[in-house]
């Protein structure tokens, strides 16, 4: 091969790496959400999520919770999160078919969602599940007891099917923060998706962050129970999620096919080449 192949070859490889990160497109505005990537960047990658995305398969994903998954608060079943998420999605990847399944009951703690996961998650066979969890264990003013064993089983049991995972921690609305526990919870979730390596969506500092930073009323985003979320702030929590879901999929981790293209590619230097 002469020099200038060579130095042409150079010159694609950065190219042809580039193109298996598929481009995020423009989303949907949702009025005054403000939601950076920094504030809601996942920790790893979704790798699952990406391998579907490149070799152009449907995704699925399962959101899990309580009732602010079921979309308590919102004026109709559209305007729940995962709903929104579908909506954020589909603006990101429109040439993609990406179903979001909405498993939230209303009431649930951790340890009743756990007892539900075979039926209500894997049997759709996810490659993403979200797992909303822990508000109604601060709301009503449970000890923590089990729930790190808890969360540990159910991320085992994600795992074992090969499905990415997104833990989700509380709301920060007005009826959680007066509770006592509520910062242990938020920090037994963070260091348990740590300790787990999976990823954790921060949902109540990035509302915390719009009522200490952007100076939100609480009814810009909660609704009048003060506890659930409303259209907006379900709406602007998809969209968040969308962000960080879309970033995290497409962080330039090559699949094994394309690594395998590639070291087949260029063809092997010709001998008196490879000697100069």
């Amino acid at each position: 091969m002469h020099r200038a192949q060579k130095a042409m070859w150079c010159l694609l490889l950065p190219a042809v790496l580039a193109g298996l990160v598929l481009p995020a497109r423009a989303q949907a505005p949702v009025s005054g959400c403000n939601v950076s990537l920094d504030q809601v960047r996942l920790a790893n990658p979704l790798a699952r999520f990406a391998h579907r995305l490149v070799s152009e398969e449907p995704i699925t994903i399962v959101a899990i919770g309580s009732s602010s998954t079921a979309g308590a608060g919102a004026s109709s079943a559209a305007a729940n999160y995962p709903n929104r998420l579908a909506v954020e999605l589909k603006q990101h990847f429109p040439n993609h078919s990406i179903t979001v399944i909405n498993r939230g009951v209303g009431g649930e703690e951790v340890g009743d969602m756990l007892r539900r996961f075979d039926t209500s998650v894997l049997t759709e066979r996810p490659d993403l599940v979200l797992w909303q969890l822990g508000t109604n264990s601060v709301i009503r003013d449970d000890k923590l007891g089990d729930h790190d064993t808890s969360i540990r089983n159910g991320l085992k049991k994600i795992r074992a099917i090969g499905a990415d995972a997104v833990l989700i921690d509380p709301q920060f609305a007005p009826k959680v923060i007066a509770k006592a526990g509520v910062a242990s919870m938020v920090e037994l979730i963070a260091a348990a998706a740590k300790r787990e390596d999976v990823d954790l969506f921060p949902r109540f500092n990035v509302m915390k962050h719009w009522s200490e930073v952007d100076h939100m009323a609480f009814e810009r985003f909660v609704s009048p129970d003060g506890l659930h979320m409303n259209d907006w702030g379900y709406a602007c929590m998809a969209k968040g999620l969308g962000v960080a879901i879309a970033e995290a999929a497409q962080r330039p981790v090559l699949s094994a096919k394309a690594i395998s293209d590639l070291v087949r590619w260029p063809p092997t230097f010709p001998t008196e080449e490879r000697e100069r």
